[in-house]
């Protein structure tokens, strides 16, 4: 998956979250010819987070119920947006809303490939999806960290106040494709 990516964004730790075993969140998109490619990554603790076990990569829902994350791609010049969420584990969910939380639906996707190494230290994620993504667009990185404890962090380029909302256009801080 050695596509050339943009420079890391280091997220950000929701202000109502406590901190836990991971010290800081990071990611990256590049828009390809068939749709993007991005790359997490954890650092911290890794053996004090749930990691989903490896499994069959497919379309699977729920998975923003524990460690996972998360690609909002919004068009510019609209309110629709694409949601994808993507688990170490392999599986993958991709929805689309026709503006804030409205009409989800399952969205289009040719295919997603999730790859996920960790050790002690670090946990790295890369992913290519094939979608029809279409540019200019804004773009939210976001991450869900699950301690062994149930205990849930919410990582992010920018927050709106008040609660976590990945769904907010506050997180879609970075433009793809503009001039």
């Amino acid at each position: 998956m050695g596509d050339r990516l943009l420079a890391m964004h280091q997220l950000t730790l929701h202000p109502d979250c406590a901190p836990g075993p991971i010290t800081s969140v990071s990611a990256a998109i590049t828009p390809t010819q068939s749709g993007c490619h991005a790359r997490f990554r954890f650092d911290g603790d890794i053996g004090r987070i749930k990691v989903p076990c490896p499994a069959t990569s497919e379309r699977t829902d729920f998975l923003w119920k524990t460690t996972c994350f998360e690609i909002f791609w919004q068009p510019d010049g609209g309110t629709w947006y694409r949601e994808f969420n993507l688990s170490p584990s392999s599986r993958w969910a991709c929805y689309d809303f026709d503006d804030f939380r409205l009409n989800s639906r399952d969205g289009e996707v040719e295919a997603i490939a999730v790859a996920c190494s960790h050790n002690d230290r670090a946990l790295a994620l890369e992913a290519s999806i094939s979608s029809t993504l279409q540019l200019p667009a804004r773009i939210a990185l976001n991450a869900i960290v699950e301690d062994l404890e149930g205990n849930i962090q919410f990582w992010a380029l920018d927050f709106p106040t008040g609660k976590p909302e990945f769904h907010s256009e506050v997180c879609r801080a970075v433009s793809l494709g503009a001039d």
